[in-house]
């Protein structure tokens, strides 16, 4: 049964909070247990609803995951690795985009894999089509059925030479999985080189696997006939400690983000820094702080690693209406990312949306018709409304925008934030946020 939240706003965010694994990296380093010939742990595991599915996914198809009771460690073992029926992978797969990282693993341990029809959240096309291609380039057979799509690899996986057209994550991710244990050599031009595809490297370097990254976005793979376990530590979120940053200063808060790495978020730090924003870095986390005064506008442009990150860029633009003056986001990585603007507009933002390049350069959504760049003219209040959350980091965007509204908000579609979020509504409850959780019946569940 879906939630909703009554948030009344006004109350400055102030407290800890713990930040685990990355939801970027955990999902697929679980995968990676099933290249595996003996059993995997893998630590720093959040409790995230796409750690859940994964976990599903990975005993329909024979693998054991034991949970750690007191650590929340999970222990993979794939000795029973076996197919599993299009079925249950749909019933377990639910929206999640995770089923076509499984290729490549399911390939290489019981010789074919199927997936379903895939959800994940609605800020941009993002095909498959890069995995399918990616999959036949290593040699794979793609069928389409009624219900998915269906790949197996007759021969098994060969070595091959990819070029990507742009540094997709999810289609360097399954170059990975796919080429540790193809026959031969993989070499993988324009890669992506965020740290989770590094954390990801790590582990298969762990497990046996032989791969180098060049200084020019080339990733060289020489394939092994057969992969060992693996014991890691996930690297923490990323995502999620610049959010809880974004909250901070939106509200006019203190928030101590336990787990946050200065090394993974130096750019963010330096925006951060730039819009007014107050910080004490320390080893094992960092202080984020409104430490009074105006906030300050500033032109940004989001970018793959090393860049700005897109999943930084819609908690930030609430920090930005409430800076005084004008600032101008440019969208590159998804084309559809600003459609949770909208809710920002009704509470009084002034955001002007707009389809042409308003950044440094033209990117690849120039002269496409897509909306994908933003002006915010602040400093604006905002004040609270009804809300329905479309996609996960839109959805925590609106809860920070309610919280720092004046009034009462109604947040429907909250589960979406649970995606990608471990356990949000305590850690609010923890930061004195003022808000009731009521299940759609209107029951009142916990405030």
């Amino acid at each position: 049964m879906s939630r909703i939240l009554t948030v009344r706003g006004g109350v400055p965010l102030k407290g800890r909070v713990l930040v685990r694994g990355a939801k970027n990296l955990v999902p697929k380093a679980m995968v990676a247990a099933l290249l595996g010939n003996a059993p995997s742990t893998l630590r720093n595991v959040p409790e995230l609803k796409d750690v859940e599915v994964v976990t599903s996914l990975l005993q329909i198809h024979g693998v054991t995951v034991v949970k750690d009771p007191v650590t929340g460690d999970l222990t993979m073992d794939p000795a029973n690795a076996k197919t599993a029926s299009s079925s249950e992978i749909n019933t377990h797969a639910g929206d999640s985009r995770i089923p076509i990282l499984l290729c490549g693993p399911l390939i290489h341990s019981i010789g074919h894999a199927f997936i379903p029809d895939l959800g994940g959240c609605k800020i941009g096309d993002r095909p498959i089509d890069y995995h399918l291609d990616v999959l036949r380039k290593f040699g794979a057979v793609v069928d389409k059925t009624g219900t998915g799509i269906l790949i197996s690899a007759p021969t098994g996986l060969k070595g091959t030479k990819i070029s990507l057209p742009y540094p997709s994550v999810g289609a360097t991710e399954q170059v990975l999985l796919s080429a540790t244990r193809a026959e031969g050599i993989t070499e993988l031009s324009g890669a992506a080189t965020e740290p989770e595809i590094i954390d990801l490297i790590a582990i298969l370097q762990k497990m046996g696997a032989i791969i180098s990254v060049q200084t020019d976005r080339t990733i060289r793979i020489e394939g092994v006939k057969e992969l060992g376990g693996y014991v890691h530590t996930a690297l923490p979120d990323r995502n999620e400690s610049a959010s809880w940053a974004s909250a901070a200063l939106v509200t006019g808060g203190d928030i101590y983000v336990e787990g946050a790495s200065q090394r993974d978020m130096m750019t963010f730090v330096n925006t951060f820094r730039k819009i007014g924003g107050g910080m004490d870095i320390h080893d094992d986390g960092i202080r984020f702080y409104h430490p009074g005064g105006d906030l300050k506008p500033l032109v940004l442009e989001t970018d793959v690693h090393p860049g700005f990150m897109t999943d930084w860029q819609q908690p930030l633009v609430v920090a930005l209406t409430q800076a005084q003056g004008v600032s101008i986001v440019h969208e590159t990585v998804y084309e559809n990312r600003f459609g949770f603007t909208e809710a920002l507009t009704r509470m009084g933002a002034n955001i002007q949306l707009h389809r042409e390049c308003l950044g440094s350069v033209p990117c690849r959504f120039g002269q496409r018709n897509f909306i994908h760049s933003a002006v915010i003219s602040g400093s604006t209040p905002l004040r609270g409304t009804t809300i329905d959350i479309p996609d996960l980091r839109g959805g925590f965007s609106h809860m920070i925008a309610a919280l720092a509204a004046e009034g009462t908000s109604t947040v429907t579609g909250i589960d979406i934030i649970s995606r990608g979020y471990e356990r949000f509504t305590a850690k609010l409850e923890g930061l004195g946020a003022d808000f009731d959780v009521h299940d759609s019946k209107q029951a009142l569940v916990k405030g």
